[in-house]
């Protein structure tokens, strides 16, 4: 079984009020991640995803490919996995 990592991901740019969450949620439960993603109060989205490399990789492709009009930039923090999400959830 592959290595799980984390990545903890703020996304910059017109990211809020256009389905980023749910595009997030949806594209993350096809790579088979969990974790979480939530709107934050200075305009980004941050997001927690946990799976294996080669998942996570696809994910931030696929997020990008169906999101790219919004992204402006992502900060992306690649961690050790925690363990400790069962599945892909919006946090409010």
């Amino acid at each position: 079984m592959p290595a799980s990592m984390r990545i903890n991901v703020v996304f910059h740019g017109r990211v809020q009020g256009v389905g980023f969450r749910m595009a997030a949620k949806s594209v993350a439960q096809g790579h088979g991640l969990v974790g979480w993603v939530r709107n934050e109060p200075d305009g980004t989205v941050r997001l927690v995803a946990e799976g294996d490399e080669a998942r996570v990789n696809a994910f931030l492709e696929g997020i990008k490919s169906r999101m790219d009009d919004f992204i402006s930039s992502a900060d992306v923090i690649r961690e050790d996995d925690s363990g400790r999400y069962r599945a892909f959830e919006i946090r409010h």
